[in-house]
């Protein structure tokens, strides 16, 4: 589904990423871990293409899409849901969610309503401006802005940072079910280490732009978190 190979990103003079390679598969869920600050942001951006100075091979579906603009790559199939989350503070949900259709344009123009079973909230506060949600309702906007996209692997950038308690597990439990009953591939950027094991099929722990260890779930062992994450 997504594979990238000896993929590195600049800012300025500086290295962020560096000669990065992992595959995604079809229908899998990708946990990327790790401190701050060791290009877990930088790998999403980058595969997304906002990134001024990438080079290396990424490729959806087979096909190399690591010359194409960002918009084509959201037209290829890959949504994106960026730390902060993005919305439009004075646009109204409506309008939020019709963004996404920019890059679905098969849709003809129509909202995938379905986001609404997922998010009720959404479909009762339709004509509220963005900027007057909680933190939590504005990531369940995000996350349906990113679903009009229609994605192959949506690129989720800690979903459940600054959002209040009683709202987590209901985004952790959709975020798992748009990958088993959708069948999204995900690509996680999260530091929930309870959350990332209950979810994904794989990690990966970045340190210094490079990826330090990977694996399968269960190889998730507290040596590896305690090396690589503990502060």
């Amino acid at each position: 589904m997504l594979e990238l190979s000896d993929v590195s990103a600049s800012y300025g003079h500086g290295r962020a990423l560096r000669h990065v390679s992992l595959n995604v598969a079809d229908g899998e869920l990708l946990s990327v871990l790790g401190r701050n600050g060791v290009g877990k942001t930088t790998l999403l951006r980058t595969i997304l293409g906002l990134m001024d100075r990438a080079n290396g091979s990424i490729r959806l579906d087979g096909q190399e899409i690591g010359n194409c603009r960002t918009d084509e790559r959201a037209r290829a199939g890959i949504g994106y849901v960026p730390q902060g989350r993005g919305i439009l503070p004075r646009f109204t949900v409506m309008e939020n969610l019709r963004l996404g259709l920019f890059a679905n344009p098969d849709a003809g123009g129509r909202l995938d309503e379905t986001v609404f079973e997922l998010f009720p909230m959404l479909g009762d506060h339709l004509h509220r401006l963005g900027g007057n949600l909680s933190g939590g309702q504005q990531q369940q906007l995000a996350i349906a802005r990113a679903l009009q996209t229609a994605p192959k692997v949506i690129l989720l950038d800690e979903p459940t940072e600054g959002i209040q308690p009683n709202i987590v597990e209901e985004i952790e439990q959709i975020i798992i079910r748009l990958n088993r009953e959708r069948g999204i591939s995900v690509v996680l950027v999260e530091q929930n280490v309870a959350f990332a094991r209950e979810a994904s099929q794989r990690f990966i722990i970045m340190e210094k732009g490079g990826i330090a260890a990977s694996g399968d779930t269960g190889d998730l062992t507290e040596d590896l978190v305690h090396r690589h994450m503990t502060v």
